[in-house]
């Protein structure tokens, strides 16, 4: 069994759905094709770099679950004409573009520079796929033809521009990221006649779609306030959280946020991390804190699980916590 078979089935038994055209599509578009980085935590179903710019920020591939969660969310149909914003190395873009097929279309916008020049280099023989740079996300792109069926948005939003949902047609939808840079909800936007419908499909936590809006550095207190707040949402939906442990971590959201708020980062180099305030108040949250660490590591990276993994080290990040 290839890789990429084994991987999903691994994602389908952990609940993933994948229909036939999403599983002929990650099987016929290599991965490899779209970045020059490995690709072996890929098939641990983590994210991959495609791309670093020369400030520093990274680039990457999304995990292969939240790749084939993306996909079927966007009920993708033979013909269809779909928008994506966020470029993602354009290998969402060739599975698309395999799914609608060459009656179908894909135009894939990005404000990066170096972004949408990878993918055009990695494309050249997709001819139903154009890709072009975004001036300003809120701006809507000039020349841009025609009325979209379907808009996928790979990258962290605060809300939606109105360009897009303008041009969606009757019965069309928006797949997007919405919310603060920390956390987001995953929702869909359908278009009925006059009228817009969201539906939240659940946490998640992208990077932003423009580079420049890309955070640098620890995070600070009330970021990771805002994380923690996530994973105690999640816990009590999938019914997770053990005696005493919801109380436990909101206490820590609260100790967090009331942190000074020129509170250095840990790691800044202004004091010894171990005597942080934002590390001593962690530690004094154990154990509650470290059995959801790992879930908080995964929203940073930046998914929620990785239900396609092959292992995971109880031990990675507990040290220091990633700091």
């Amino acid at each position: 069994m290839s890789d990429i078979a084994a991987l999903l089935r691994r994602l389908e038994k952990g609940g993933i759905p994948i229909s036939k055209p999403i599983r002929e599509a990650m099987i016929d578009v290599d991965v490899e094709d779209f970045t020059d980085y490995d690709t072996d935590a890929f098939y641990s179903d983590r994210p991959v770099p495609f791309m670093e710019t020369d400030q520093g920020a990274i680039k990457t591939i999304s995990a292969p679950h939240m790749v084939a969660t993306l996909l079927h969310h966007m009920e993708l149909n033979s013909g269809e004409e779909v928008v994506i914003l966020g470029a993602k190395g354009g290998y969402i873009a060739a599975l698309t573009a395999k799914i609608v097929g060459e009656h179908g279309s894909v135009r894939v916008l990005d404000p990066s520079e170096d972004a949408i020049h990878h993918l055009r280099s990695r494309l050249t023989h997709w001819p139903t796929v154009e890709a072009r740079v975004l001036e300003s996300v809120d701006i809507a792109p000039v020349a841009f033809p025609g009325e979209f069926d379907r808009v996928l948005v790979t990258g962290q939003l605060s809300s939606l521009p109105a360009w897009m949902t303008e041009r969606l047609v009757d019965g069309g939808f928006i797949l997007a990221p919405l919310g603060p840079k920390t956390s987001q909800q995953l929702v869909k936007v359908e278009r009925q006649g006059h009228e817009m419908f969201p539906t939240e499909l659940g946490p998640v936590a992208f990077g932003p779609v423009d580079l420049k809006d890309a955070q640098q550095g620890p995070m600070d207190a009330n970021e990771l306030a805002d994380l923690i707040e996530l994973a105690i949402q999640t816990c009590e939906d999938l019914e997770l959280f053990e005696d005493g442990e919801r109380h436990a971590m909101e206490d820590l959201v609260v100790n967090l946020r009331s942190l000074p708020d020129d509170l250095p980062p840990p790691g800044d180099g202004s004091m010894p991390i171990e005597e942080h305030p934002m590390i001593q108040l962690m530690w004094q949250a154990a154990p509650s804190f470290f059995r959801l660490w790992p879930m908080l590591q995964t929203m940073i990276q930046p998914n929620l699980a990785q239900p396609g993994a092959t292992e995971w080290d109880e031990e990675d990040g507990f040290d220091d916590f990633g700091f």
